[in-house]
């Protein structure tokens, strides 16, 4: 059988000076596609903003770990869709799309009372959906976008936080993506830099609870 043979090849004794050639190596060391060690098996996690990007990879990632996954997202179905197919259908992984707007304190609490009524709990949380406009000046940033920036960066991260804790056991784990921008700055995304620094201070408060 082939599953026989691959384990004749692993166990096939190797030596080499050192320093070793892995061009040497029969078989090749595996680089690029590590096996997943299904550290998450039997966890579900929630993922704001999963339908592309970091949050796309965490979701894929998470699910090739074991997880079953709940993402949310603004409106771009199509990617959702395409997030959804490769966990349930490439990897074998429940994933539960919620819709909606996040500046909304309404939908904060769904998103989380949705991803309960699906999976019946919750291990993991990550905070991850964010928005940024580039301006060349701080005069440029009108009171709309400031409000947009913090509404879904920051205000969201709080309110959905709030809504899940009360659903988080003993080893569960809270996840806040941040920026760079929070340490160093940047003079084209001021606003955007702000929130990111106001979820480092977030992230230090959670953990003083």
């Amino acid at each position: 059988m082939q599953k026989g043979g691959e384990s004749k090849k692993l166990r096939k004794a190797q030596s080499q000076r050192m320093p070793g050639i892995e061009e040497k190596m029969d078989p090749k060391p595996i680089a690029l596609k590590p096996q997943p060690s299904k550290k998450l098996n039997g966890k579900i996690a929630l993922i704001t903003g999963g339908d592309s990007g970091i949050g796309r990879a965490v979701a894929l990632l998470f699910a090739q770990e074991g997880a079953d996954v709940a993402i949310s997202y603004l409106s771009e179905q199509t990617d959702a869709d395409e997030v959804k197919r490769l966990i349930e259908e490439g990897i074998g992984r429940r994933c539960f799309l919620i819709a909606g707007d996040i500046r909304k304190e309404r939908q904060c609490q769904k998103i989380v009372t949705n991803t309960i009524k699906e999976f019946g709990k919750l291990d993991i949380l990550v905070n991850n959906a964010a928005t940024q406009t580039e301006q060349k000046s701080i005069t440029n940033i009108t009171d709309e976008q400031l409000y947009e920036t913090f509404e879904t960066n920051i205000f969201s991260m709080f309110r959905i936080t709030k809504f899940a804790l009360p659903h988080l056991k003993k080893n569960s784990c809270i996840i806040n993506t941040t920026s760079v921008t929070a340490y160093r700055g940047s003079p084209s995304l001021i606003d955007y830099s702000a929130t990111k620094g106001a979820i480092l201070t977030l992230q230090e408060a959670l953990l003083i609870i």
